[in-house]
């Protein structure tokens, strides 16, 4: 039975919807709405859909696989409308299932896509076609498919399937669509590019002040010891390729300074640096920080939030503490490193991952190997070039310009008079284990800097309290010539033996 509407073309609710989906900053929303609109105010379209061009990722189990011409990239459906009679519903799922795939060229909507021409098919002619006879079955009478383009290119197809056939008036109007949607996607899609990238400076910012903070703690790369000598010549081998790099050392050695100079010396200096403190995010958390999420895929994710992958797009992702990482993540990290793509938390599509990793560590990751604590694959994969980063005791020869340097930067940042270092100062600093490594140098020049009131800077440093420090003390400042490692009292306290060169 034919409709009794009235069918006829109406150009104001036409203007009207082309006006709505003009003003639409979401594709999602913008295809939806077009659909919705359109079989809802037209009683002899059974259909509409809105498909695009996108990227292959469904075509392991596609069913078109065998005769799909070009595997990166097809037809997605991105919204589809359908009003049948009772009894065709579930037959009709097929024309809005957003997990429908169709290739270039095959079927009508993939020549239209390809060709970029307007195809319309009539009652005999949807019958002689095997793949779209069933349609008559359900009452289409015409399909009409139209390509959606902007500037040149070819975005997708907008296809409808009336009930009656498509009167040749009506045709132009099908054209005069897909141009106006051609024009509003782009719109929408450039509005959700700004939003992405808005998003994208935003966490940028978070994180450089996040490296602020941490890097008020190592200062730069000072010193004229052999070992750092050694670092600064391995980073100028590696920072131009796009080799990942694993910077080994105790806490507080200065790894991060280590990783920026590697990122500063690189082709891709003029990315971002984004730094990522594995020890600090809980367990449940670190896919939606690596990758990040979409609104809805978990309790709390209100709305979509890229990850520290997307964040670093084009630039480096320094992953500090990568020992921290869990198991069940590590498989998706060492997939970034492969095959450099990923996916968001509650997202079906891959995204790519123009990013280099340097990782750190103050672990041995081979005995989280041979413990089953860290992945052996991803373990090799990272350690293409490592680093190792000497700690402070170790070249207590830089302590000296180390100092200097501290205390210029405590005096300018702190405002306070300029103190005096003296060579009595300079033994006892060289003299102290250092556990804490620059970090800790850091923080007693700067207590020591408050204290002096621009007068001779006084150490606060335990003296003789442990077995270490008295063997330190009577060895001379720099340990006359021996490396020291600590140990463990009978009762647990920390000392320190000398070892040998």
């Amino acid at each position: 039975m034919k409709p009794t509407t009235d069918n006829r073309f109406d150009p104001n609710s036409a203007a009207q919807l082309l006006l709505d989906i003009g003003n639409e900053h979401s594709v999602d929303l913008l295809v939806h709405k077009l659909v919705s609109r359109a079989v809802n105010e037209r009683q002899n379209l059974a259909c509409v859909q809105v498909w695009l061009v996108d990227k292959g990722d469904l075509c392991s189990s596609c069913p078109h696989k065998a005769r799909c011409p070009d595997q990166s990239r097809c037809l997605h459906l991105k919204a589809g409308e359908v009003r049948f009679p009772p009894g065709f519903e579930a037959t009709s799922l097929q024309l809005k299932d957003s997990g429908a795939r169709n290739p270039l060229g095959v079927g009508v909507v993939g020549r239209v896509a390809a060709d970029g021409k307007q195809i319309v098919l009539q009652d005999e002619e949807l019958e002689a076609d095997s793949e779209l006879a069933w349609l008559r079955k359900l009452g289409v009478c015409g399909v009409s498919g139209s390509p959606i383009s902007f500037k040149g290119e070819i975005l997708g197809v907008a296809a409808a399937y009336a009930q009656e056939k498509i009167a040749d008036e009506a045709l132009p109007w099908g054209l005069i669509f897909a141009n106006h949607i051609g024009a509003a996607i782009a719109n929408a899609r450039a509005f959700e590019e700004i939003q992405r990238l808005k998003a994208q400076l935003e966490m940028q910012n978070a994180y450089l002040q996040e490296e602020v903070v941490e890097a008020r703690a190592f200062g730069s790369l000072v010193g004229q010891n052999a070992a750092l000598r050694q670092i600064i010549s391995q980073i100028d081998l590696v920072a131009p390729t796009e080799a990942s790099v694993i910077i080994l050392g105790e806490t507080g050695t200065g790894k991060e300074l280590v990783a920026h100079e590697i990122h500063r010396r690189s082709a891709r200096k003029d990315g971002p640096l984004v730094r990522v403190n594995c020890s600090s995010i809980p367990k449940e958390l670190f896919e939606s920080e690596f990758f990040g999420h979409v609104k809805g895929a978990f309790t709390g994710a209100i709305k979509d939030r890229p990850g520290r992958f997307e964040t670093a797009e084009a630039g480096t992702i320094f992953l500090d503490e990568i020992g921290e990482v869990p198991l069940e993540i590590q498989s998706k990290l060492l997939r970034v490193l492969q095959e450099k793509r990923y996916e968001r938390v509650g997202e079906d599509r891959s995204r790519q991952a123009n990013v280099r990793v340097v990782a750190a560590t103050n672990r041995d990751l081979k005995k989280a190997v041979a413990a089953g604590r860290f992945r052996e694959d991803l373990y090799y994969r990272l350690h293409v070039f490592p680093i190792q980063v000497l700690p402070l005791r170790e070249r207590t020869d830089d302590i000296p310009l180390l100092a200097k340097h501290f205390i210029d930067l405590s005096v300018r940042e702190l405002k306070c008079v300029k103190p005096r270092l003296t060579r009595a100062g300079v033994a006892k600093l060289q003299s102290y284990y250092w556990p804490g490594n620059v970090r800790e140098l850091r923080n007693v020049i700067e207590r020591a800097v408050i204290l002096a009131r621009g007068g001779t800077l006084e150490f606060d440093l335990p003296v003789a309290t442990h077995a270490f420090d008295a063997q330190r003390a009577s060895s001379g400042p720099a340990g006359a010539g021996r490396k020291w490692r600590p140990t463990r009292s009978p009762h647990g306290s920390r000392t320190a033996t000398p070892r040998a060169r």
